[in-house]
């Protein structure tokens, strides 16, 4: 008898606290990401005083498979971008390993969808970034590879995602541009809206990306 008593304590006192948890982590409220609170240098100079209401701007690549694909085909779900270029040796590699996981973590969900932009399109044609797909398992229609000219991929980035930086010629993963990508990975939601930056070299904050995601979900 006075085991179950004991049992029946520790379930009164564990539930609640259990519960207490579930609640403080659902109850996460992610901010709503406007250009005036980034670091100046990835941010087109006329936004950087733009402290509400942005959206990303409409845009059309061309994907790893030849299709010509409009931002409004791909819109009411919830992105995760990042820019990075084939050949690259240094932090992209790491960067699409993680990305593999935010895919295989939402592999039945066709609301979240992963776009990669690239920074070196001379080189990264279709057929590169279609090898490059294969390469790290790309689902179609979930993972897009983007290729196209090269001042429309920048104007994108510096106005809309914020994932480029004036180059450093000693830089690795410098493309032969005027810009180089950053680490990181942002989280835009159904409306267009950024949500959240996270290093996609860091497993630590790819798991809070994740777990954004499905805050996202349920928001």
């Amino acid at each position: 008898m006075k085991k179950f008593i004991l049992i029946g304590v520790v379930l009164l006192v564990s539930i609640p606290i259990a519960y207490y948890f579930i609640n403080k982590r659902n109850e996460k409220k992610l901010p709503i990401i406007n250009p005036c609170e980034l670091l100046h240098d990835v941010v087109d100079p006329e936004l950087r005083n733009k402290c509400r209401g942005h959206r990303i701007e409409d845009f059309e690549f061309y994907n790893q498979n030849g299709n010509y694909i409009k931002s409004s085909e791909i819109e009411g779900g919830i992105w995760v971008v990042e820019y990075f270029f084939a050949t690259c040796k240094g932090i992209c590699p790491i960067m699409n390993s993680e990305l593999k996981r935010v895919q295989k973590a939402f592999v039945n969900d066709n609301l979240v969808k992963i776009l990669s932009f690239t920074v070196d399109p001379e080189k990264d044609t279709i057929e590169a970034l279609k090898k490059y797909a294969l390469e790290h398992d790309a689902i179609d229609g979930k993972w897009h590879f983007f290729t196209g000219k090269r001042a429309d991929l920048y104007q994108l980035a510096r106005r809309s995602f914020f994932l480029l930086k004036p180059a450093e010629s000693e830089n690795l993963d410098y493309a032969g541009g005027d810009f180089m990508h950053t680490n990181n990975f942002v989280l835009i939601d159904s409306q267009r809206r950024i949500r959240g930056y996270y290093d996609g070299t860091n497993p630590d904050e790819v798991d809070e990306l994740i777990m954004d995601i499905r805050i996202l979900k349920v928001e």
